[in-house]
């Protein structure tokens, strides 16, 4: 995780973060190249049967205002990578996906002394508007005990939550947002390898909101 050797003394207590390294990539990486079978279910009910009455669909199920998804590595500033994230490469590292211009996700990980922070932004691109928001509620149903975040895409929705494993705590932070036919996912997690606590509730939730903004900002300008 570092340029320089670590003292051996350290090894034990950093191999944590291989272990979530691999965890956050294959969350990453595995939960957005294959939707969940609830989500598909879920887009599939937003479409729903074709009227006995032969009328056409209506037009908003029609619309698609993006494309494809924007470049993922670009969607953080700099500035905001070195303080959500210290000590990561600001320029990130994108995760391989089947089709590019459905979706991609871009993350950024680092140890600092014994602090361990890892951010993931991913854009998703639906076929209509009424499939973005079908697939939105089913992931915010699922991720339950959030709330919402006022003024952000047409939808966004916040939580967070603790765990634990062999006694060293991580919490994470998942904000989605809905812009148009298009979803925003951010994911933010931190741990203390030292004190074995993880970082307040407060600052997982402000820096996975705060990513998420500049996220979605991105997205909106390359419409």
């Amino acid at each position: 995780m570092r340029d320089l050797p670590l003292p051996l003394a350290l090894t034990a207590r950093l191999l944590p973060v291989a272990v979530l390294a691999c965890a956050g990539w294959t969350l990453s990486s595995g939960s957005q190249d294959a939707s969940p079978a609830g989500e598909k279910s879920a887009q599939n009910t937003a479409s729903g049967p074709v009227s006995n009455s032969g009328s056409a669909p209506s037009a908003s199920a029609a619309v698609k205002t993006y494309e494809k998804a924007p470049s993922p590595c670009t969607g953080i500033t700099s500035k905001t990578v070195k303080s959500l994230v210290p000590g990561a490469k600001t320029a990130g590292k994108e995760i391989a996906s089947t089709d590019e211009s459905v979706r991609r996700t871009c993350s950024w990980n680092a140890l600092k002394g014994y602090d361990y922070r890892w951010l993931d932004v991913s854009y998703e691109i639906q076929q209509t508007d009424d499939k973005a928001e079908s697939t939105y509620r089913a992931r915010t149903t699922e991720k339950s005990g959030g709330g919402a975040v006022p003024g952000l895409g047409d939808a966004a929705y916040s939580v967070v939550n603790l765990t634990t494993e062999d006694k060293q705590q991580t919490r994470e932070g998942v904000v989605y947002v809905r812009v148009s036919n298009a979803l925003v996912v951010v994911t933010y997690n931190g741990s203390d390898f030292e004190s074995k606590k993880a970082p307040s509730t407060d600052e997982i939730n402000k820096g996975a909101i705060k990513a998420a903004k500049e996220a979605v900002a991105v997205l909106e300008d390359a419409r």
